[in-house]
């Protein structure tokens, strides 16, 4: 008779499984309330930041001499101020901080989380005035966790498992906060940060990222984050249309990682090469300030005017294309605090619309609407940059409160997971952690 071990086939959680949850869940809740508030103050000083900047171009854009001085005036100063934040506060919150998270998840980073806390908000901030091409996810992601690792300090004499257990479940809520987006926080953790799937993680991520919810929710409405008619079911022969999305997806995004990579050799130059590199970005920024704005920032605006009909020939979405990609990486290797979330999003957008349109313009008779690619390629780009296609897919049901997109979402995302895996381009957190780690090496 075959003889089954007990010990390894419980149906129910052990005694200290239990005790340790109902330690866990006041701390969860409270992560969750810390987490939603800090969000909510963000996410209302970055709006003023983005509106003082929209203002300001403006004002700057109606004097063809000087304003293009005025605008390159405000870059240079916001740039220096939130380059220098981070270079004097907390070297280890430049860029989005979730490489700087899994650091922390495997034992290989400290988190002074004060100092990450500040030095983030205000160089999103400062960045945000200067008009970073940045996200702010990512910073939402970092900060969570930051109030998370504050939480396991005072219970000091917790398991070291607990404490990572708060730090993962605080970037899930900082997720959720960005987004109001419950389950693609919980998904998040589950599929990026921690990779495993044990009780206690789901059960603190998931009430951390509940009730961050509910804080964002009150203060800032329950509007999804992308507001678009919604969308009728696509008809089954037009789901092979959604395979060459996934293709290119994955190519771009295997370009992304890379150009990434290359980019972030710039935050480690000397500090007068440096200057010369912050001066070109500058004018990068000055540039695209004076002729198209809107492409500066995270992007949320952009996707939704994209989502509500904005027209546009193919040649100009390749553009804009273009250039928000190059935006987003140089942006990204200023040293400055910034996510790539949001930007990655933004180009899935506008790769999913030319798609879209070029199927428009080949083939009429197939009656496509554009914007349902631009939603999907949102989600096939992130799968195939950050390649966690459930995080992809939850979010986009989410953020557009449409369930029907289900299909086609799934199509693109694995087969631009598929091709990513093939061609052997990493997931753009693993491989930035690594970039980080091999620093330790040298």
């Amino acid at each position: 008779m075959l003889k089954i071990d007990q010990s390894e086939t419980k149906l129910y959680p052990s005694a200290d499984t239990e005790r340790r949850k109902n330690r866990l869940l006041p701390q969860a809740v409270l992560l969750g309330l810390l987490t939603g508030s800090v969000s909510v103050l963000f996410h209302l000083a970055m709006d003023s930041a983005e509106a003082f900047r929209n203002s300001f171009l403006a004002f700057a854009r109606q004097n063809t001499e000087s304003g293009p001085w005025l605008i390159m005036g405000l870059i240079v100063i916001g740039l220096v101020f939130a380059v220098g934040v981070i270079r004097w506060l907390a070297p280890e919150a430049c860029g989005s901080g979730i490489p700087h998270i899994k650091a922390i998840l495997i034992g290989r980073r400290h988190f002074r989380w004060l100092r990450v806390l500040i030095a983030k908000f205000f160089s999103m901030l400062i960045g945000g005035v200067a008009g970073l091409v940045v996200g702010r996810a990512g910073p939402c992601v970092h900060m969570g966790s930051a109030i998370g690792q504050w939480l396991a300090n005072l219970w000091p004499n917790k398991k070291n498992t607990d404490h990572l257990i708060l730090v993962a479940a605080g970037g899930g809520a900082g997720l959720t906060a960005a987004f109001n987006a419950p389950l693609s926080g919980l998904t998040f953790v589950l599929e990026e940060l921690e990779r495993r799937c044990s009780t206690l993680e789901f059960f603190t991520a998931a009430i951390a990222c509940l009730t961050a919810d509910m804080v964002c929710r009150a203060v800032l409405g329950q509007q999804p984050a992308f507001h678009f008619d919604n969308f009728t079911t696509p008809p089954l022969n037009l789901l092979i249309a959604f395979l060459p999305l996934g293709i290119l997806s994955a190519l771009l995004g295997s370009l992304f990682t890379r150009s990434l990579l290359w980019g972030q050799r710039l935050t480690t130059l000397p500090l007068w090469p440096k200057w010369f590199w912050w001066i070109t970005l500058t004018i990068l920024l000055t540039v695209t300030a004076w002729k198209t704005p809107e492409l500066l920032g995270g992007g949320h605006n952009f996707v939704n005017e994209i989502l509500e009909g904005r027209q546009l020939p193919l040649e100009t979405i390749a553009l804009f294309f273009i250039g928000r990609f190059v935006l987003t990486i140089a942006c990204s290797c200023s040293g400055a605090a910034g996510g790539i979330f949001m930007p990655v999003l933004v180009l899935g957008a506008l790769l999913g619309w030319a798609v879209g349109v070029a199927i428009q313009l080949l083939f009429p008779e197939l009656n496509v609407d554009s914007k349902l690619f631009a939603v999907v390629g949102m989600a096939a780009y992130f799968s195939g940059v950050v390649q966690a296609p459930l995080t992809a897919i939850v979010l986009i049901i989410e953020m557009t409160s449409n369930y029907s997109l289900i299909l086609p979402l799934f199509i693109a995302c694995f087969t631009a997971l598929l091709i990513a895996n093939w061609l052997g381009n990493p997931p753009v957190y693993e491989a930035l952690l690594e970039n980080d780690l091999r620093k330790d090496r040298i």
